[in-house]
């Protein structure tokens, strides 16, 4: 028993076995061909003609995926750590809608949760030359948090007060008509997204929103600047895919011989 479930484990959680790879790539024809699914029922000339079909492919990807959701499960030593983990939540959500659909009637529109198998691709597509790479983003990312929340906070702060001037600037008349729709104009204007339903008329007003963005493109450039920053000081490790059969997690060193979280042998 226990060596089938070392080699379930090693089949489904990990890739850099032939066995593991295959069994990715299946799965992510199966999560693409879902997605494409959930598309082309949104349509609705395609849905009356081939509706019928599209369910029953819809229906057998789900039990597929309800199959390996189990599995994953059973291959596991602490199957509740799995169950609670972010990629546990995502398999459960992503085949739950269904089983819904059947018990709930009108709860249809919980369907569009199976779109978040999409996220699943990133599970899917941890590949061994992305490994090291991807280890590397996350932690400067998590390195550079701390200055990308005190300039969010710097932002929110200059929108809200030039939301503020420019209501008190333009006033109602022109569609300012409160405050906070004064800072979502400061949002739009600041980011250079500018939607256009709202637009100063005063020349004063104008001159603000001019200031404002230019303002933007250089405020565009701050979080980039910081995560490129801290990419510089990072050093990419050899990693691979192996995952611990103990406690899920990956990201071991290729000469690893115990799980660098737990100590369970890998």
């Amino acid at each position: 028993m226990q060596a089938w479930r070392k080699r379930m484990h090693e089949i489904i959680f990990e890739a850099d076995t032939p066995a593991g790879k295959s069994f990715d790539v299946w799965l992510l024809v199966l999560i693409l061909l879902s997605l494409v699914i959930v598309t082309l029922e949104s349509v609705e000339s395609i849905d009356l003609v081939w509706g019928k079909w599209l369910n029953v492919a819809e229906w057998t990807i789900t039990i597929l995926f309800t199959i390996e959701y189990i599995l994953r499960i059973i291959s596991v030593k602490k199957p509740w750590g799995y169950i609670f983990s972010f990629y546990g939540i995502i398999d459960l959500i992503s085949v739950l809608p269904s089983y819904i659909s059947l018990l709930i009637p009108g709860s249809h529109y919980f369907m569009v949760l199976r779109s978040l198998r999409f996220v699943r691709l990133f599970k899917v597509l941890k590949l061994h030359q992305f490994a090291g790479e991807g280890n590397v983003l996350l932690d400067a990312l998590k390195a550079s948090r701390h200055k990308i929340t005190v300039f969010l906070v710097v932002v929110i702060c200059l929108a809200m007060i030039m939301g503020t001037v420019m209501y008190i600037v333009e006033g109602k008349e022109h569609g300012f008509s409160n405050i906070p729709v004064s800072i979502y104009w400061a949002i739009v204007t600041l980011t250079t997204v500018g939607y256009g339903d709202i637009s100063p008329a005063t020349p004063l007003g104008q001159f603000i929103a001019s200031l404002i963005m230019i303002m933007g493109y250089g405020i565009i450039a701050v979080p980039t600047g910081i995560v490129s920053s801290e990419l510089a000081k990072q050093t990419i490790t050899s990693t691979n895919t192996q995952t611990c059969q103990s406690c899920g997690r990956e990201g071991h060193a290729d000469d690893a011989l115990f799980c660098k979280y737990c100590g369970h042998i890998l």
